[in-house]
């Protein structure tokens, strides 16, 4: 089969296009023809060679995918050959999604909503789960007060959507663009909750957009400086959502002194012991937030198609990534 392969930690020009043998499938499994495939930021961070390298399993990167069955192990059940289907897979498939085919345990595949093409089918699974993580364990409540940083973009979009449909309605989110911005309305947040994060004076607009009162929780998808301004407007024994491990050793240091509640979300936390029931979560999460897309109570994120699978387009989503060029869509490489 076809792939791109990264031959070594470090600059986008490590990967190449290569011709490699198709994954064999076990008993467990489903061997799928990939159709789409979307870039996320834990892809940089482990061409980078950065700490998330640990969790590579294959030269070929890529989590997450959409695509048809083309054969299925003698244990499997509930699916068959043609059967459109979608994952989050982390490091648990035959190989990284950046392919034409993977061979992945059937307790991780959801099959795709009828009316999602298989690029959006593909944008969903990682920011889906991310952000139904977010909301389930954090069970707020209507009278709590939330920021979400980086809202506009993949899990902020799925996110923001999962909190007002749940009835939390005291949202306050950051963006950066008049794009942005506009699609956060169109989410469902009024102006005065849209805060432009390039402001000076953020941390007094955040609070102003909660009536001067500090949040009871702050949803982190960006650290650096806005784990900082989590930090700041978080009141005490409040709680902190960390989904990138990039706060500051400033804001560790608040976050600590004000006796904050901190929250990790990481999606391949239940893939680490690669138990079955823990692996079932996968796809019995997935397939609730399809069924949410099927009954018109998400919209899925805005994609844009970087280009066909090939080592340029790979550079091109990493690249564009990294530079924060996605411009709040999920960017998708198509596999045909």
């Amino acid at each position: 089969m076809k792939a791109v392969i990264l031959k070594d930690f470090g600059s986008v020009d490590n990967f190449e296009t290569a011709d490699v043998s198709q994954p064999v499938m076990q008993d467990n499994e489903v061997l799928v023809k990939i159709r789409a495939t979307a870039f996320n930021p834990i892809d940089y961070q482990m061409r980078r060679g950065d700490g998330e390298k640990k969790l590579l399993n294959s030269g070929i990167l890529g989590r997450e995918f959409s695509g048809k069955v083309a054969a299925v192990g003698k244990a499997v059940r509930g699916f068959a050959p043609g059967d459109d289907v979608a994952a989050y897979v982390g490091s648990l498939g035959s190989n990284g999604t950046y392919a034409q085919y993977i061979s992945v345990p059937q307790q991780m595949l959801a099959k795709k909503p009828t009316g999602l093409l298989f690029a959006q089918a593909a944008a969903l699974p990682l920011v889906g789960l991310t952000a139904l993580q977010c909301v389930e364990r954090l069970q707020l409540t209507s009278e709590d007060r939330v920021f979400v940083s980086g809202a506009a973009g993949g899990v902020g979009t799925i996110l923001l959507q999962l909190l007002l449909h749940a009835g939390i309605q005291q949202i306050t989110a950051t963006a950066g663009s008049t794009e942005s911005k506009a699609h956060l309305r169109s989410l469902g947040l009024q102006e005065n909750q849209v805060i432009d994060y390039r402001q000076n004076d953020l941390a007094e607009c955040v609070m102003m957009a909660a009536s001067g009162k500090e949040y009871d929780c702050c949803i982190d998808l960006v650290g650096g400086t806005m784990a900082e301004l989590c930090a700041a407007i978080l009141k005490v024994q409040g709680t902190y959502v960390d989904v990138t491990y990039l706060a500051t050793e400033a804001a560790r240091s608040l976050l600590f002194d004000k006796a904050t509640v901190i929250l990790n979300v990481a999606n391949y936390a239940n893939a680490l012991c690669g138990k079955p029931a823990q692996l079932a979560v996968y796809g019995e999460k997935l397939r609730a937030l399809f069924q949410r897309v099927e009954a018109n109570l998400i919209k899925p994120p805005l994609v844009e198609i970087v280009g066909n699978l090939s080592d340029e387009t790979v550079k091109r989503g990493h690249q564009l990534l990294e530079a924060n060029g996605a411009k709040g869509k999920k960017l998708v490489m198509l596999v045909e």
